[in-house]
């Protein structure tokens, strides 16, 4: 029986399960997902990346119940079964046995020097483990066991999709293999800051995110928190809190609202009382059906259990060919 490779892009994403899905994730890489998804042009394959959880502290009770809670918000966030390949990394073996084969071509120099992989030993001198440094090499598998040629990230993971461009030139000169080079598929909210007024929107950093979860009272007391100044000043805010703010006021409320809040900081002032309480209503009716469509879910968790392994069916039936491709022209089998 002959085959055919579907004719549609391939495109290759994933979250770490390290807790319940925050702003960050939803507009830096959730929402360039749904774009992708509902394009007639891409055959979209969407994981949790609980391997790659494994590469900082992890409370191992609590894993699967992390794994599940990321399946949960893609389904609730509008990840459709129908229209794209939800599934969980360890299930698909094919992944670590491709991730091997890719190590061979890689030197340890490349990953030492990456500065996401110098952040993260900042953020965790206790891990120093050779799964935190080949996590761009267990990524690059991640994307080319599906021959994945685009993928929706934010731009922190610019870093690691090089690493993989840089992996599948050398397979190809190397071995003749195919693969493509991966491009990250950039939304508008590729960046979205921290609460703290400080960095990027963080499961991992207290106080910095709003997750998809959070009730209006949450959202308005986490908002509440956020740094900010005497509201006026004789320029804009060039980073920090304010300026954070400004940023979210554009993401939910639109460009023109920031616009009118940026005449007004260089006026007459601000009250950040009022717009806190403007901002957090417009982010919660975000996230109110996104909530809504959440708990039908939570009801059907047989439902759920059936997306999840007929997800893993179909991805590992795609990986393990071009698995067996692969090893076929490397010479091992």
């Amino acid at each position: 029986m002959l085959k055919f490779r579907s004719m549609k892009k391939r495109v290759l994403s994933g979250i770490r399960a390290t807790g319940r899905l925050h702003l960050g994730n939803y507009l830096g890489a959730v929402s360039g997902m749904l774009e992708l998804q509902n394009s007639n042009e891409h055959e979209t394959f969407y994981m949790v990346a609980d391997l790659h959880t494994l590469t900082t502290p992890y409370e191992k009770e609590k894993l699967k119940e992390m794994t599940r809670n990321v399946i949960l918000d893609y389904l609730s966030a509008g990840l459709d079964p129908k229209s794209c390949t939800i599934f969980i990394q360890s299930q698909v073996p094919e992944h670590t046995e491709l991730f091997y084969l890719l190590s061979t071509v890689v030197s340890l120099a490349r990953l030492m020097h990456l500065p996401t992989y110098k952040d993260k030993l900042k953020q965790y001198p206790n891990s120093s483990t050779a799964a935190l440094l080949n996590y761009p090499v267990l990524m690059a598998s991640d994307i080319l066991i599906y021959k994945a040629g685009l993928v929706p990230v934010g731009i922190d993971q610019e870093p690691h999709l090089e690493v993989a461009r840089e992996i599948a030139r050398k397979m190809n000169d190397l071995y003749s293999t195919n693969f493509p080079e991966p491009v990250r598929f950039a939304t508008k909210g590729e960046y979205v800051p921290s609460l703290t007024g400080e960095g990027k929107m963080s499961k991992s950093v207290e106080g910095s995110y709003i997750s998809l979860t959070d009730s209006l009272d949450e959202i308005k007391k986490k908002l509440a928190g956020a740094p900010t100044d005497s509201g006026k000043g004789e320029k804009l805010p060039e980073s920090g809190g304010v300026f954070n703010l400004f940023k979210f006021v554009e993401l939910f409320e639109g460009i023109e609202k920031r616009k009118i809040y940026e005449e007004k900081y260089l006026k007459d002032g601000i009250r950040y009382g009022d717009l806190k309480q403007e901002l957090a209503k417009a982010i919660f009716k975000e996230l109110k059906p996104i909530q809504e469509k959440r708990k039908e879910f939570e009801s059907s968790p047989a439902k759920v259990n059936k997306i999840i392994e007929e997800g893993a069916e179909k991805a590992k039936s795609i990986a393990k060919e071009n698995l067996r491709e692969v090893k076929e022209k490397m010479g091992i089998i």
